[in-house]
Formats: C-alpha cells, sequence, structure tokens
C-alpha cells in the first residue's frame, strides 16, 4: 500500500501533523485509542496550552530551535482551532488553558480534522521494521495478527518518549532516528516526583505547601506536595527538569518575604504564644511539627531575639533537600532530552541528512515546563512538518 506520508504515533503532534500534511496520509499507532495521554492530561480536562507560551518555557541543547515553530503557529492559532469546533475552556493559574468539559473533546477535535483531509488511522497497529528504499520508505507493520506492507515517501515519527510505559510509551522514535543516522541527547525523567530511600516525609504525606523550589539556578513558585515517597507538586515537578540525581533542591517556605515581620509582629502581641503555635498560623500543623523536630523549633514567641528569628527564617527560606532519586518514567509526564535538534531543520522538522524524515513532539530534544508547554510544542512542531509536507506533496 501506497501513501504519501506514514506518521508513526497517533498522540497530539502525530494527529496535529495528519491534519495539515496533504496528499495520502495514514497515522498508526500500538494503542486502542488515538490521543491517550491528551485524555488522561489534566485531570481529565486536558491543559491544550498556555496563554504565555515562549521559547524561554522549554530546554533543549539548543534553545534556540524551538523559536521558529512556536512564532509561526501560535497559542491563539490553537485556541482558534478549538473555538471553530465550539469547544469552551477556561484559564487557571500562571496562563494554564483548561477543557471546561472534557480532554475527549480535544481527541475528537483533530480527529475531526483528519477526517476532514481523508487522513486515515490504523489502530492497533505495531512496527516491525522500516527501511529506506531509494527515495521511499518501506514499513512492515503487523496490524491485527496480519502483517502489512506499506511505503511512503514522507515518514514522521510522533511516537513520543519513554514517560508513562503504562500508556504504551517505548523508545521506538529513538531507536528509528539512530536506524537512520540521527543522534540522541542523554534522556531522562522530567516533570515528576523526587523520592528520598528514608520516605522522610510520609508522616506528613498529603500536606502541601506554597514555595519557591530551585535547583541548578532555576527555580519555581508554586504548591510542595509532601508525599509516603518523597516530594512533589507543581513546583517540585518544574524543579525536576533542572535537577539531577546527587543535586540539592532547595524549599523556600517564606516565598514573599514575609514572615520576619509576621513573628516580630506575632512577638509584641503574642509573647507568651509558642513559636510553633504562631507558625501554624502561616503554615500546616503538621508540616511545622516536622519542622520543628528537624530544626529545633521551640520556646515562647516572646523570648526570641532578632537575630533568632532571622535564623530561622533563613532555614525557611534555604531548606535544602538532596532527593536520591525520582519516581522515574513510571509517572513522569514527560522525557527530558531524545532525537539531538542540531540534526534537524527547525523551520520543517525534517532530518537534514536524510529527506522525508522528519520528527515532532516529545520524541525530540524539546521539552517544556509543567502547564500546557509540551503539548504547545505537540500543535506548533505538528503542524511545522505538516505543513511543509504538503508544500512539498501538493
Amino acid at each position: 500500500m501506497e501513501f504519501d506520508t506514514v506518521i508513526i504515533g497517533a498522540g497530539a503532534a502525530g494527529m496535529m501533523c495528519a491534519a495539515h500534511s496533504g496528499g495520502r496520509t495514514l497515522v498508526i499507532d500500538h494503542a486502542k485509542a488515538a490521543g491517550e495521554k491528551i485524555r488522561i492530561s489534566g485531570g481529565g480536562r486536558c491543559n491544550f496550552t498556555n496563554l504565555d507560551a515562549k521559547p524561554e518555557n522549554f530546554i533543549s541543547k539548543n534553545p534556540h530551535f524551538c523559536k521558529s515553530a512556536l512564532k509561526r503557529y501560535t497559542q491563539w492559532d490553537f485556541i482558534d482551532l478549538m473555538a471553530k469546533h465550539q469547544i469552551a475552556w477556561h484559564e487557571k493559574t500562571l496562563g494554564q488553558l483548561f477543557c471546561d468539559g472534557s480532554a475527549k473533546q480535544v481527541v475528537a477535535m483533530l480527529l475531526q480534522e483528519m477526517q476532514s483531509v481523508d487522513a486515515e488511522i490504523w489502530l492497533k497497529t505495531s512496527v516491525d521494521s522500516v527501511v529506506r528504499n531509494g527515495d521511499t520508505f518501506e514499513l512492515t507493520l503487523k496490524r491485527e495478527d496480519t502483517q502489512i506492507n506499506v511505503s511512503s515517501k514522507n515518514l514522521v515519527l510522533a511516537s513520543g518518549g519513554k514517560s508513562i510505559p503504562k500508556m504504551g510509551a517505548t523508545g521506538l522514535a529513538y531507536e528509528l532516528a539512530t536506524q537512520f543516522g540521527l543522534e540522541l541527547t542523554d534522556v531522562r525523567p522530567a516533570l515528576v516526583p523526587l523520592t528520598f530511600s528514608d520516605q522522610r516525609y510520609a508522616p506528613i504525606s498529603g500536606v502541601s505547601a506554597p514555595v519557591r523550589a530551585s535547583a541548578n539556578g532555576t527555580e519555581f513558585e508554586e504548591a510542595c506536595l509532601f508525599t509516603h515517597r518523597g516530594l512533589s507538586g507543581p513546583a517540585i515537578l518544574q524543579a525536576s527538569s533542572y535537577w539531577c540525581e546527587g543535586d540539592v533542591v532547595c524549599l523556600d517556605l517564606d516565598p514573599d518575604g514575609t514572615l520576619f515581620e509576621i513573628l516580630r509582629t506575632a512577638r509584641q502581641e503574642q509573647g507568651k504564644r509558642d513559636i510553633t503555635t504562631i507558625l501554624t498560623q502561616q503554615y500546616p500543623a503538621r508540616l511545622v511539627q516536622h519542622l520543628s523536630d528537624e530544626m529545633q523549633i521551640k520556646g515562647r514567641i516572646g523570648d526570641q531575639s532578632d537575630a533568632a528569628l532571622e535564623q530561622l527564617c533563613s532555614h525557611l527560606r534555604n531548606w535544602e533537600q538532596r532527593p536520591t532519586g525520582s519516581e522515574g518514567y513510571r509517572t513522569a509526564e514527560v522525557t527530558l532530552g531524545g532525537i539531538d535538534t542540531d540534526g534537524l531543520s527547525s523551520k520543517t522538522m525534517e532530518a537534514k541528512a536524510v529527506k522525508g524524515l522528519y520528527v515532532i513532539g516529545e520524541a525530540m530534544d524539546v521539552t517544556g515546563w509543567l502547564g500546557g508547554y509540551n503539548f504547545q510544542w505537540a500543535w506548533s512542531s505538528g503542524w511545522a512538518a505538516g505543513t511543509a509536507i504538503a508544500q512539498r506533496t501538493s
């Protein structure tokens, strides 16, 4: 069977590419349904983009690579697509946009966009082999226990990274990229909870507090969640993308810098109260108990000097943690690193040395922050590749 384009991966990037690639397009995926990561994202409501999406929100060995695609297909373009399909949405914190209804609406929208251009989709289909014969890619596929041979002028790697293997994630894109001579950067789990071998936070599991979490010079101010295994919550997931094993994560429990004056005021007005009682007015009681044990916080607030209060605030603003690991790909929202962008065109996503081979989405070394950025990269890179293929095919 002959196609103009075969796209491996029916996720966000793959479906977006198929909706724009023109010609006879086939999307294949070994999953039972398309867009499974879309379906489960954002608690089932899909954080589909971010109002503030810009190149600075992405991590890559080449920080300039993402600029072209993000500029040519923006968050506003995807919002217009949502409006076209009458999908209502709302903004949460920090520019994050979610469906009012269900993430399934986004999947249905992308499938409808594909259907409108007659792009085919084969689910429960695996790739046995891919070879290049002249200017043609020849794929051996297995669909419902039947072997099918398919050829195409263009091949798009859109099968993502290794994150969330229970959703079917594999390293297929990396294997095929390597087969065709593309380089890989180091990969590791990102946007992932951090763990401690001693499970030190098990007693306060479920406690959450606003913090400024920093790792290797990059900081994020959001919530931190203490868990049985370690640290999670938006601030920690963000910091995890900049953290490597052995590194310190620093938590600032007073990100606004107001605690010192609060404690001085309390010393004047509530001098007979225990300092831990005052702290429970600012933090969850279980967290204060943990901190008082670890930092030896005790005594009446009225007995504390300015120097003692300053020292306490300094400890709370520079609470260093040294995680022993992370939850790994099992719960990581994305994979950091991937197919090296040095071998790709930032305008078309095509491999520089292999005509007709394209890489889009999470498979490459472009990783967004938490908050809709990775979906925006899927839309932008998928659109860039799709429109480039369409211009060549027409």
